[in-house]
């Protein structure tokens, strides 16, 4: 088997209220679906260039007590970091170089679900 890509599927309680804590993170809404016998969207996706992550809302999949936890590796931990603050979103990590050789921070989605979002720092040589 060869993997071709990886798409993450999280379980939320709040469909639309995902789409809008995501759009606070940088990412944009790629689309929704809803069921024909159905009201409201009940799946969608978010996405930040190449990347997307599908977002089902209650009754699919497994829905773990403390949600999922994720690594979003960005070209700038500190700037996500300041938009995080601003849109006050619950920051449960502080931005912090960590001694194998990444920059992170974390940020908890409404559902539990953890972001880890890291950046690789420069590495130092020994001799200068």
């Amino acid at each position: 088997m060869k993997v071709e890509s990886v798409t993450p599927i999280l379980n939320v309680s709040d469909l639309r209220g995902s789409f809008e804590w995501f759009e606070k993170l940088g990412w944009t809404k790629g689309w929704e679906w809803c069921p024909p016998d159905a009201d409201e969207p009940v799946f969608g996706a978010v996405a930040s260039g190449d990347h997307e992550i599908f977002l089902c809302l209650d009754d699919q999949g497994g829905r773990g007590e403390h949600g999922a936890w994720m690594s979003l590796w960005v070209d700038n931990v500190d700037a996500v970091h300041s938009a995080c603050v601003r849109e006050r979103l619950e920051v449960i990590s502080e931005p912090d170089d960590k001694p194998w050789g990444v920059r992170e921070m974390h940020v908890r989605h409404p559902d539990g679900h953890v972001f880890r979002v890291s950046a690789e720092t420069p590495h130092e040589h020994p001799h200068g």
